[in-house]
């Protein structure tokens, strides 16, 4: 195998980040290279702040490529997104593609687009973050036409004053877990868990194992997804999850 003629995908990511690119990576395999851009520090900013500023200055961070010949690119940063509702997102990405000269998705149009495929209308949430950005994200997606049957939130400490603390980053597997196993899922519902930057291949394939009838997937699972089609990657997935997902859209 000739590494150098794989197709090409760029990923554009928050700073702090330390998941989509292992997660890309992992799932991905050898079907194709991943080359990353990421989006400037902002010191001392809000979260909405950061986020809005984030999608501000992404027509600049994905341009950070330079004449890096591309096939494809994701913007894995769920939480910027939701601020520009189902409509706005897909406005920003299709002007992105056309300028760009490939396809651009964000991870929620990826996330859009396997549901569509699986035929999914229904989701529970599993978000790490503050319940104002959840909020916001169960909005996003029940304007985009889904019903939202329940949000499962997955802190990732607790403050001193005994209050929860939000972190995507620092979410770990035996509390994803810990999480759902305590909460009686609706029959139907599809499992979604929001948030490029909290780390859920492992519980995934878990709870894929005891739940096998039940469509469940990340927005990194569903980015990877798009990908695969958007690269024309006709290859058997080389993950597990890749390939449950690619018996369930066949």
């Amino acid at each position: 195998m000739d590494l150098f003629s794989l197709p090409r995908l760029g990923l554009v990511v928050p700073p702090e980040n330390p998941t989509a690119e292992p997660e890309f990576n992992h799932l991905a395999g050898a079907g194709m290279n991943v080359f990353t851009a990421r989006f400037p520090v902002t010191p001392g900013t809000e979260l909405r702040e950061m986020l809005e500023t984030y999608n501000r200055v992404l027509p600049d961070t994905l341009g950070d490529f330079g004449e890096l010949r591309l096939d494809a690119a994701v913007v894995a940063c769920s939480a910027s997104h939701y601020l520009l509702n189902p409509d706005g997102d897909r406005a920003l990405c299709e002007e992105l593609s056309e300028r760009a000269g490939y396809p651009v998705a964000s991870s929620t149009q990826a996330i859009l687009a396997l549901c569509e495929a699986l035929g999914v209308a229904r989701l529970t949430l599993v978000s790490p973050y503050q319940p104002w950005l959840t909020d916001t994200s169960r909005a996003f997606w029940e304007r985009a036409g889904l019903k939202v049957d329940d949000v499962v939130l997955v802190p990732a400490a607790r403050n001193q004053d005994g209050s929860e603390h939000y972190d995507p980053y620092r979410v770990t597997t035996r509390e994803i877990l810990r999480r759902i196993r305590e909460r009686r899922l609706a029959d139907g519902t599809a499992l979604l868990f929001t948030g490029t930057g909290m780390g859920t291949l492992a519980s995934l394939t878990e709870l894929a194992r005891e739940d096998p009838g039940r469509p469940m997937f990340s927005s990194n699972l569903a980015s990877v997804w798009w990908a695969r089609r958007a690269l024309g990657d006709g290859t058997a997935a080389a993950h597990p999850l890749l390939r449950g997902l690619d018996d369930r859209t066949a």
